[in-house]
């Protein structure tokens, strides 16, 4: 019998077993598909790695949430390129969204303005994002289902910024209006594409202190592994298994049966018995096959959030490196129409692998990753026509406008792949293939969100759908308050 079964082989499944392992349990991790990752995986195509979903690491430095983890499990530090930040591709403007905080309010001010309104609307941001950062560091946990929790959180954030929460009951909108620049266009669409790529949200919806976070991303330094998240798992998994946990692909999880000390895990190649039990995969997903009462408890957050779910549309080429030539940054956000709402290809994200990188692509090669947010509805019930008809659509949409960035690019493609909601309901097992957990707003985030512990004995709960949300840095945080749990705080 081990002391925990982890169900589920992506981010946050991963960084809790080997933390836990580290920490002196025996963990099993059981992951449906042929090898770890999730949707932050990868797949390779005649010599190119395309990562599936994630393509960069956020925090993962010294000191930062993702580093942490790292030191933790006695993991060398990784072969990562840091990423100096992107360009916004706007119909009237291209704005430099540098990694340095100077430059990023030097441009930021050229780009949308200097006024008062506007220096008071990011000193805001500026000043949220640098306090939740560094309770994100500190271990803050959310929700408060405690004392300890409400003394951890104090901590974390620090008496002299108590008063920050009360901006946890903000949105974005909200400080947009205060500041009266709610109806700022630019200044709104570039906000918009932000929060849409690091909490699936729109402005009116994203909670402040969210989309602050999410706004500063890149600030908080941000990089890509050597060879893509094929690197990045060749060296989470393979410490991991250092460390003498065991990762088992091709287990997909039919139910959890028992309780607290005795549970069984039954997949269709055998039953695997634990005293403890993470769930590492959709909300959805762990009550379907969770062990008795967890469905239950997971009964109320899915009647609010079960609609909240939206997918993505990903085109992934391997090109020469001649066609992303000319470019200094490898991540770029590109927006068509201001008049038209974000998502379906009005509006997108690039990111092109490392020159050099051999482990993303051949010599004289990159890879390109291109996505675009979209709803799960239109892309469901179609017939066979419709639907190869609407995905190559979609696919071209997005490198015709990728071209405003690229010229020539995809003209000369090696590889050339496109996938849908359907595609990743195919291959990640996600329901109805959603990305990212619930959309956020003030219903769901920080102390609504669904935490690590619903109640049922024994059974703890990871990954983008609970407290703090997706992202590679969300999952890392997460699983460090579950290894306190069960193993305690080192």
């Amino acid at each position: 019998m081990y002391d925990v079964a982890i169900v589920g082989g992506g981010i946050a499944g991963v960084a809790t077993a080997a933390r836990l392992q580290r920490r002196g349990l025996s963990t099993i991790v059981l992951e449906a598909h042929g090898q770890p990752g999730g949707c932050a995986g990868f797949f390779r195509r005649r010599g190119f790695s395309f990562d599936v979903g994630a393509t960069t690491l956020v925090d993962f430095g010294p000191g930062g949430v993702g580093g942490a983890l790292l030191e933790e499990i006695g993991s060398p530090p990784l072969e990562r390129e840091e990423l100096q930040g992107y360009v916004a591709w706007m119909p009237d403007r291209v704005v430099t969204l540098d990694r340095d905080p100077a430059a990023w309010a030097v441009e930021r001010a050229r780009a949308f303005g200097d006024s008062p309104a506007h220096r008071e609307f990011w000193a805001l941001l500026d000043h949220l994002a640098a306090a939740f950062w560094r309770a994100s560091r500190r271990g803050v946990k959310l929700p408060i289902q405690g004392v300890g929790d409400a003394i951890q959180a104090v901590r974390a954030l620090g008496l002299r910024n108590l008063g920050l929460a009360r901006y946890l009951n903000w949105t974005l909108a909200d400080a947009l209006k205060r500041a009266g620049l709610a109806d700022d266009r630019p200044l709104v669409a570039i906000l918009g594409m932000l929060v849409e790529n690091a909490v699936h949200s729109t402005v009116a919806d994203a909670p402040l202190v969210n989309a602050a976070l999410g706004v500063t991303i890149w600030g908080a330094g941000q990089s890509r592994a050597k060879g893509g998240m094929r690197g990045f798992w060749q060296a989470l998994a393979g410490r991991y298994r250092e460390l003498g946990g065991e990762l088992r692909v091709g287990r997909a999880v039919e139910r959890v049966e028992g309780r607290e000390g005795a549970f069984r895990v039954v997949t269709r190649k055998e039953t695997v018995e634990a005293a403890r039990l993470v769930l590492a995969v959709p909300i959805a997903t762990a009550s379907r096959i969770g062990p008795p009462g967890l469905a239950a408890a997971l009964a109320p957050y899915r009647e609010r959030d079960d609609d909240a779910a939206g997918g993505a549309v990903v085109v992934y080429l391997g090109v020469p490196e001649s066609e992303v030539a000319g470019q200094p940054f490898q991540h770029h956000l590109v927006l068509e129409d201001y008049d038209e709402p974000l998502g379906d290809g009005n509006n997108m994200f690039i990111s092109v692998s490392g020159e050099g990188d051999l482990g993303a692509a051949p010599a004289g090669c990159r890879t390109v990753v291109m996505s675009t947010h979209c709803e799960l509805g239109p892309w469901e019930g179609l017939s066979p026509d419709v639907y190869a008809a609407r995905k190559q659509e979609a696919g071209e949409r997005l490198i015709g406008l990728a071209r405003r960035v690229y010229p020539d690019l995809g003209r000369n493609a090696l590889v050339r792949e496109f996938a849908t909601p359907a595609t990743y309901e195919r291959y990640t097992r996600r329901p109805r293939g959603a990305v990212g957990g619930a959309k956020l707003s003030l219903a769901n985030a920080n102390q609504n969100a669904v935490p690590q512990d619903v109640g049922v004995a024994g059974v703890r709960l990871a990954g983008d759908g609970t407290w703090p949300g997706l992202g590679t840095v969300a999952c890392c945080l997460g699983s460090l308050i579950i290894a306190d749990d069960f193993a305690g705080p080192r």
